[in-house]
């Protein structure tokens, strides 16, 4: 209770310019919802079970979404409108948060579909055994990708969304911020390292979220998690291969890993510049991003280690393939918010 406490005076602050007043902070043992405002008790409940087994990033969202109400109620004096009204629709698309009243997973159009099966057939090939042919198809789904995104979403759709990848850590490594470098730079995504608390342990870490295109969340995901268990499985034939016997020089490769990989991507995206297909950013994204985190800035990072180990392994990583095809691109993902 004492972390979300602090979790909400910090979203007054920053979210709610401080306009909201403390209500009482509560769990429930009902299973009927995971958050919900209670105008006339002044209460802000939670479910137990949600609370302290999802993901603390899901816990603050339902919190924001929870604190969207009282922001309605009682900064606005709004009280003649249903829960999920204009007002409060309009104050959550202001505030980059959830609206919907259960949190439905948004639905991609059939069009994104069509695309993402596209790009996940080519993805698919890229387990050819042939290089060169292997080499094509990623090629060819780099391309689609960035012409997916030359084509804006219809007026009016809300077509972004936000994603955590991985577990949250107590401390972010240089490989992994590299990857995350390579998201933001390749694939069409904004991404920030938020703070999230590990209620089993009692601490706080960090995880990686990412805001884009639903589709492009799927490719990104996909992505993220094909060069971490690559990245492993290069140090670990590395290992074998030179005798190493120990993992202390494990973080410099994969961090070469990452660079090698980047470094491909980079002169793919100039060789088709340079055939006239050019990589056009999502410009409504840097909005959502900025109502989501509007005291933040975008992930960056420069500057890379010169040792021989760095050097291998970003040898390695030039060397890499996407090999799987992403899946699951319109599964559901769970009910998110209560009322």
């Amino acid at each position: 209770m004492r972390e979300l406490a602090a979790e909400w005076h910090l979203l007054n602050v920053s979210r709610f310019r401080s306009r909201l007043q403390p209500p009482v902070l509560g769990l429930s043992d009902a299973s009927s919802f995971l958050g919900r405002w209670q105008l006339g008790a002044r209460a802000l409940e939670f479910s137990r079970t949600f609370v302290t087994s999802q993901p603390w990033t899901l816990v603050i969202e339902v919190l924001k979404h929870e604190m969207a109400h009282q922001f309605v109620h009682e900064a606005l004096g709004v009280l003649d409108e249903t829960a999920h009204g204009a007002t409060f629709q309009r104050v959550c698309r202001e505030l980059g948060i959830d609206g919907r009243a259960q949190g439905l997973p948004y639905a991609p159009s059939d069009e994104e579909m069509r695309v993402v099966e596209r790009i996940a057939k080519l993805l698919a090939l890229a387990e050819s055994p042939n290089v060169h042919e292997a080499e094509a198809a990623m090629v060819a789904a780099q391309r689609l990708i960035a012409k997916h995104n030359l084509t804006p979403p219809p007026a009016g759709e809300t077509s972004h969304g936000h994603r955590h990848l991985g577990a949250p850590t107590g401390r972010v490594y240089e490989a992994e911020r590299m990857l995350a470098a390579i998201l933001v730079s390749h694939f069409f995504v904004e991404a920030i390292w938020v703070s999230a608390y590990r209620p089993a342990d009692g601490k706080r870490g960090s995880v990686l979220e990412i805001c884009g295109r639903q589709a492009n969340l799927d490719i990104a995901e996909y992505v993220h998690g094909f060069l971490r268990g690559t990245s492993e499985r290069l140090w670990a034939e590395h290992k074998r291969a030179t005798g190493l016997r120990s993992d202390r020089e494990r973080r410099v490769y994969l961090a070469g890993v990452m660079a090698g990989f980047g470094s491909k991507l980079a002169r793919e995206e100039k060789r088709a510049a340079g055939e006239g297909l050019v990589w056009v950013k999502d410009g409504n994204l840097g909005d959502y991003f900025k109502k989501r985190h509007p005291h933040v800035r975008h992930v960056r990072y420069s500057g890379e280690r010169r040792s021989g180990t760095f050097s291998e392994g970003k040898k390695a990583g030039e060397r890499i393939i996407l090999r799987k095809a992403v899946e699951g691109a319109a599964s559901n993902r769970g009910r998110l918010l209560g009322r």
